[in-house]
């Protein structure tokens, strides 16, 4: 278990759980999961893993981390599953024969908050392109994850579509703070700047200040989960049987409607969609 332990970078968040039967429990029946920030943040972790360990008995160990940093801890063999959202990377990822299988669990979308006195003029605008393109084109404060997160990842790919190239604005009006999405949604609220959000930690956050939505409803900006085993054959030490247990139970009827369920502040955060999935 130390070395497994080993080299991880962020705090475990415990929670037990089980889905097998208790017949076939052991001393070590617990799993590591390599997941987001935005699932811990968003308080889902915190409702659906006790009802998994009611189910059986298996104790989930949560690594939150990037999506970026969590798939290069599971290529390492540091966890048991994986439960991000970059749905090409993590499609990469099972190319290459890190994962064994990738599931659709749920979605949520994106969504770009700013100061309410709205210096970039978005005026709740649709259109994410031309939203992003006011922020650039006015040299307003945008603060950027910057840590190869799923939310990072689509944000550059979302600069892309507006065909700007932040990297030369880094330091200036762009800033890349290099933290998880709390403590980049603090950093905006505490210098009134643009950042782009998943919804759950938006309406789990608590720290707002000025802040508030002012684009949001393009398809674009859809935001996928996924989750994998890491591949028992590349890392023996992987517990197949536990790890499997956990998918079966999140993509199976029980996982998906505590999902539905969770809501925060009279809000769905996130939306099953396992069963609509093409494995």
């Amino acid at each position: 278990m130390k070395r497994r332990m080993f080299g991880f970078v962020s705090v475990f968040v415990g929670a037990c759980l089980s889905v097998l039967p208790i017949a076939q429990a052991t001393d070590d029946q617990s799993i590591i999961v390599q997941s987001t920030t935005s699932t811990q943040n968003s308080g889902l972790f915190d409702v659906i893993l006790p009802l998994f360990k009611k189910h059986s008995g298996i104790t989930v160990h949560v690594v939150a981390v990037g999506t970026g940093q969590a798939l290069k801890n599971g290529r390492n063999g540091d966890g048991d599953v994986l439960l991000v959202h970059a749905k090409s990377a993590e499609q990469t990822f099972v190319k290459e024969g890190y994962g064994v299988k990738r599931f659709d669990v749920m979605y949520n979308d994106f969504v770009i908050v700013g100061p309410r006195q709205d210096p970039a003029g978005l005026a709740r605008e649709q259109d994410i392109v031309k939203a992003l393109r006011k922020i650039a084109s006015t040299k307003a404060a945008f603060a950027s994850r910057g840590d190869d997160s799923g939310t990072n990842t689509k944000e550059l790919q979302l600069w892309k579509l507006a065909g700007i190239d932040v990297s030369k604005s880094s330091g200036s009006w762009y800033r890349e703070t290099g933290s998880g999405m709390g403590a980049t949604l603090n950093l905006a609220a505490g210098m009134n700047a643009y950042t782009l959000s998943d919804r759950a930690t938006w309406i789990a956050f608590e720290n707002k200040g000025t802040l508030e939505i002012l684009s949001e409803g393009d398809k674009r900006l859809f935001n996928q989960y996924g989750v994998m085993l890491i591949n028992p054959k590349r890392h023996k030490h992987v517990k197949q049987a536990q790890g499997q247990a956990f998918i079966g139970w999140l993509t199976g009827p029980r996982g998906q409607a505590a999902i539905a369920s969770y809501k925060r502040k009279g809000k769905q955060l996130f939306f099953p969609n396992a069963a609509t999935m093409t494995h």
